[in-house]
């Protein structure tokens, strides 16, 4: 169940008749979210999330949440995208990214593993592996977290 308006309205983005207006609702909000991107279950925007941008060609996995000023897409921007060999990102379940993270992929699939954590104002720049805390800039692994025991 949604917790807040705009994590409703990601939810609302793929209803059949209201699913634009909710898309449209959240841009006024200050969150894009295109309609491709494909959002598993219990995904939290975190206050609001103003200014959380995510490129179409992302997919995020169960119980991500992301705080405000989150940024995905491609560290290519200075290409066409006809040029770009950036293929998309997968945020995997669990994953926690801090305010102002940056994931940005310059080729294939950047993937944010399992139970990761970007830190606030990190840019990610690599995949990552599993329940690993990243920050900096450029961001690098500074530890490992536990995994959250199962209900």
């Amino acid at each position: 169940m949604a917790r807040d308006l705009p994590t409703f309205l990601v939810y609302a983005r793929n209803w059949p008749l209201l699913g634009r207006l909710a898309y449209y609702a959240l841009k006024l909000l200050g969150v894009e979210i295109p309609l491709s991107v494909a959002i598993g279950r219990d995904f939290e925007l975190a206050h609001g999330g103003f200014g959380v941008v995510i490129h179409p060609r992302t997919v995020i996995g169960d119980r991500v949440k992301i705080y405000p000023g989150v940024g995905l897409g491609r560290a290519d921007v200075h290409l066409p995208i006809s040029a770009s060999t950036f293929e998309g990102i997968r945020v995997e379940d669990d994953v926690v990214l801090g305010i102002g993270a940056k994931v940005l992929c310059k080729e294939g699939v950047l993937r944010v593993g399992r139970g990761t954590v970007i830190g606030a104002n990190a840019v990610l720049l690599q995949s990552t592996g599993e329940y690993e805390i990243w920050a900096g800039l450029p961001a690098r692994c500074i530890g490992k977290r536990q995994p959250e025991p199962s209900v």
